[in-house]
C-alpha cells in the first residue's frame, strides 16, 4: 500500500521548509509572507501528490474541526434551501465543511439537532431559531460558543444576527397595495411570538395608520404551522367571500403558496379581482397567469455575511457582536399601480 503523502514530501520537492508548506495549505501563507509564486507551486505539488491533510491530528492540535453546524427552520423552504447553499459555497471557499439540520419549527427537534452537532464538535453555528428556543440560545451565548442567528433573533438577547428590516419591508409591501387604491387589505401571518413576525405585522399596521385607515382586526388572520391547509382554507374564505377584501398580504412564502392555492380554488380569475403581495419569493409564482409582487430578500448577502461573522468569532472569540439588517425590495414582472 502506497504511503500517504506528507508535508515533508511536498517540502522536499518544492525546496522549502515544512512549516512554510503548512502555512500555505492552512491558508496562512499571506500572513506569514509566503510569496504567491511559492504558494502556487506548493498547491500544485500537493495536488499532484494527492495530498490530504490529517484532520484528526489537526483538530487535536488546534482544537478546531473546521466544520460549522447550520440549523434552519425547514430546508425544503426555498428561502432556507437557497440560504443554505450560499453558506455552503462561502464556507467551502474558506476551507470549512458544513453540516445541516432542520428544526421544522419545533424546539424539541432543534435542541436534539443542536446537541448532535455539539457532539460532532463543530466550531460554531448559524441558526434560524424556532419559537421557544430563547433559553437554549441564551445558554449557547453563556457557554461562549460562537454562533450567528439568521432570519430571526430575540430582541432582548445580545447575539450576532443577520436579517432583513422586516418592519420597513412590510410597510413597503402594504404601501404598494395602498398605492393601487386598495382600502380593505387582509394580512395573513403565522400565529407566532417570534420577533420578525411581530415586526412584519407592525409594518402593516403602521402603513395603514399613516394612510389614515382604521386597523380592522377582522382583516388580520393568524395561521397555525401545524394546521396550515385547514386554517388557510377557512381564512381565505373569510377574507375573500365573507369580508370581501380588496387585497391580501401574505407574510411568508409558505403562507402564500397555500393561500394562492385556496384562492384559485374559489375562483380561477380571483387574482384579477384581489391584489396579492408576498413576503419572500417562491418559484410557484412563475406558473401563475397573473404576476405576484413579492419582497425579495438578499439571500446571498445574508448567507455570506453570516458565515464571515461566524468565522471571525471562531478565530477571535472576544470580538464585538455584529447585528446586521439588510433591506428587502419589492419585485415582480409588473409593479406599476
Amino acid at each position: 500500500m502506497k504511503p500517504k503523502t506528507s508535508l515533508k514530501d511536498i517540502a522536499k520537492i518544492v525546496g522549502v521548509s515544512i512549516p512554510l508548506v503548512s502555512y500555505v495549505l492552512s491558508n496562512k501563507g499571506k500572513e506569514n509572507r509566503v510569496s504567491e509564486k511559492t504558494a502556487k507551486r506548493i498547491r500544485e505539488v500537493a495536488k499532484e501528490l494527492n495530498y490530504h491533510p490529517n484532520w484528526n491530528a489537526r483538530s487535536l492540535k488546534t482544537n478546531k474541526t473546521r466544520s460549522i453546524g447550520v440549523i434552519v427552520a425547514d430546508i425544503s423552504n426555498p428561502f432556507f434551501s437557497n440560504l443554505a447553499r450560499t453558506i455552503e459555497d462561502e464556507a467551502f471557499s474558506q476551507d470549512y465543511t458544513v453540516i445541516f439540520g432542520s428544526s421544522d419549527e419545533k424546539v424539541e427537534k432543534f435542541n436534539k439537532v443542536l446537541d448532535f452537532l455539539k457532539m460532532r464538535q463543530v466550531d460554531g453555528f448559524i441558526i434560524a431559531a424556532p419559537e421557544g428556543s430563547k433559553d437554549i440560545i441564551a445558554d449557547l451565548a453563556k457557554a461562549g460558543i460562537p454562533f450567528v442567528l439568521i432570519d430571526r433573533f430575540f430582541n432582548d438577547l445580545k447575539t450576532n444576527y443577520v436579517t432583513v428590516d422586516n418592519f420597513k419591508a412590510s410597510m413597503q409591501a402594504t404601501n404598494y397595495l395602498l398605492g393601487k387604491g386598495n382600502k380593505k387589505i387582509g394580512a395573513v401571518l403565522y400565529n407566532s411570538s417570534l420577533h420578525h413576525y411581530k415586526e412584519r405585522l407592525q409594518g402593516y399596521v403602521e402603513a395603514l395608520k399613516k394612510a389614515g385607515l382604521t386597523v380592522d382586526t377582522e382583516l388580520i388572520k393568524r395561521i397555525n404551522h401545524r394546521s396550515l391547509k385547514a386554517d388557510m382554507k377557512r381564512v381565505v374564505k373569510e377574507l375573500v367571500q365573507d369580508v370581501g377584501v380588496d387585497a391580501i398580504y401574505f407574510h411568508t412564502n409558505t403562507l402564500a403558496e397555500e393561500g394562492l392555492t385556496q384562492m384559485l380554488g374559489l375562483d380561477r380569475k380571483i387574482l384579477k379581482k384581489v391584489d396579492v403581495v408576498v413576503f419572500d419569493q417562491n418559484s410557484s409564482y412563475n406558473f401563475l397567469e397573473d404576476p405576484i409582487p413579492y419582497l425579495h430578500q438578499p439571500i446571498k448577502e445574508i448567507g455570506q455575511k453570516a458565515l464571515r461573522i461566524l468565522i471571525e468569532q471562531i478565530q477571535e472569540p472576544t470580538q464585538e457582536l455584529q447585528q446586521i439588517s439588510f433591506d428587502a425590495r419589492l419585485e415582480s414582472s409588473s409593479l406599476e399601480p
